[in-house]
């Protein structure tokens, strides 16, 4: 048993990374299993959860959409805020009444909850009905967990790792987009996030494994690979071998995959070679999500953010000069620890600024052993809701202005499928990645065509696919 440790995960001395070969074959012990896995949070979880499935495949099992009929139920969890959290616990209170009547039924948790240290204990002490506790830097281990499960509960969660697994199976969910995870952990220490205590030290994966990987997705037929990362710009650094993640975009674009992406990004080593770079390659999509976080310069030093809202406004402006027809995303929380409705306004004045593309915008939620977690929050949570709505109102403003440009015009859109609100439509993706229910046939899912713009709201946008 290994139980998750803060001290242990604030440790950021410099470390030999081991590549470690995961790429290992077990026997089918679960074979006419069935398993369950549900997935919150961000796409690091739910290409975390592709890994899973190979692994229950490998073991034998099948996969079933059915809680009641699962043999074995993966939760692979998100820590970032407090809702997402009480969403795991109460979906936990389902599997929970579940093995009552299913005594032999096994309870995993993965995911960031898994590699928190108050989470941890808290399952160990008060929920001993979970079997399997496994972090994000050891998923590997969740087949020989599973393998060596005995009675009483599994524990074993590395806090940080000097492991970057590599051969890594996954069942992908999509035959059309991949996601390729490029390095792991994160050393910002943004002090309102999670995230650097339960996914460790930066680790990055070797250029020509990463290479050997996108160019496996490119022969098989996939039209669209995003690099995954908590903090992109960081690639390579650990490494020091000359290249970093402008070089790795640029060679990735040079094997042809018709469509890149990358996710994401901080400012504060956004570097005028990525910019040039994206600029270059006509199938680097023009969509960056660079997230702001405050408008106030106060604020974000209180975040450890590491820029000033000038230095971004220079950032921002040199994106939207040199790289053409850019779309720009961010974040945004409200209500951080000592806001003042002056901080506040300083973020209406750059969310007016910038008139993004669209925003992910948050209450701030504390974080249980963060720094931030340890300063005085005064602002009452009304006040906090009423900044939200203010905040969002010049958000979807602005998202529907930009929206509505493409009005009449035609784009290029990779169609994924059949639309799950009106199935009579196909939905889809512009390479400024906004979203497109588009009116065509089905044999068009899998491509990219150009769309006739027809209606645009804040959210999305409606078009008729154009015949060749």
């Amino acid at each position: 048993m290994k139980l998750p440790n803060y001290n242990e995960a604030k440790n950021r001395e410099k470390v030999d990374i081991k590549y470690l070969d995961v790429n290992i074959k077990y026997d089918e012990i679960y074979k006419g299993k069935k398993y369950f896995l549900r997935t919150y949070g961000c796409q690091m979880n739910v290409h975390d959860s592709e890994q899973i499935k190979r692994y229950m495949t490998m073991l034998g099992m099948e996969a079933t959409e059915t809680l009641e009929d699962a043999d074995v139920i993966v939760l692979n969890t998100c820590a970032i805020r407090e809702n997402a959290h009480e969403k795991v616990m109460g979906y936990l209170g389902r599997c929970k009444h579940l093995k009552k009547t299913k005594k032999d039924l096994i309870i995993a948790i993965t995911g960031c909850m898994a590699s928190q240290e108050d989470v941890a204990l808290d399952i160990m002490k008060n929920h001993k009905y979970v079997d399997i506790l496994v972090g994000t830097n050891n998923l590997y281990d969740l087949p020989k967990l599973l393998i060596e499960k005995k009675t009483g509960q599994n524990i074993e969660v590395y806090s940080n790792s000097d492991i970057v697994p590599e051969n890594v199976n996954y069942e992908r969910d999509s035959k059309i987009c991949a996601w390729v995870n490029i390095m792991y952990g994160c050393d910002k220490f943004c002090t309102y996030c999670i995230v650097p205590f339960t996914r460790g030290r930066e680790r990055s994966r070797k250029m020509e494994n990463i290479l050997e990987e996108c160019s496996h997705l490119v022969q098989n037929g996939y039209q669209e690979i995003t690099l995954l990362g908590q903090n992109v710009n960081a690639y390579g650094n650990d490494l020091n071998l000359g290249y970093d993640f402008a070089d790795l975009l640029e060679n990735v674009a040079k094997l042809g995959i018709p469509r890149l992406r990358f996710v994401t990004s901080h400012p504060w080593n956004f570097t005028d070679k990525m910019i040039d770079v994206i600029a270059k390659y006509d199938n680097i999509m023009p969509y960056i999500h660079l997230p702001i976080q405050s408008g106030s310069d106060a604020i974000l030093k209180k975040m450890n953010r590491r820029y000033t809202v000038e230095e971004y406004k220079e950032l921002f402006n040199k994106m939207k000069d040199r790289i053409p027809g850019v779309s720009i995303t961010t974040d945004i929380i409200v209500g951080f620890p000592g806001e003042t409705e002056e901080d506040f306004q300083k973020t209406l004045d750059i969310a007016e600024y910038c008139k993004y593309d669209g925003a992910y915008t948050f209450i701030y939620s504390e974080r249980k052993g963060t720094a931030s977690s340890f300063m005085k929050d005064d602002t009452p949570l009304k006040e906090k809701e009423e900044r939200l709505q203010r905040l969002n109102e010049v958000i979807n403003k602005y998202s529907r202005i930009n929206n509505e440009k493409l009005l009449g015009k035609e784009v290029p859109v990779l169609i994924l499928g059949e639309s799950e609100k009106d199935s009579t439509k196909l939905y889809g993706y512009t390479d400024t990645y906004k979203l497109v229910n588009v009116i065509g046939s089905k044999d068009l899912i899998g491509k990219i065509v150009n769309v006739k713009i027809e209606d645009a709201k804040s959210f999305s946008l409606d078009g008729t696919a154009v015949k060749e």
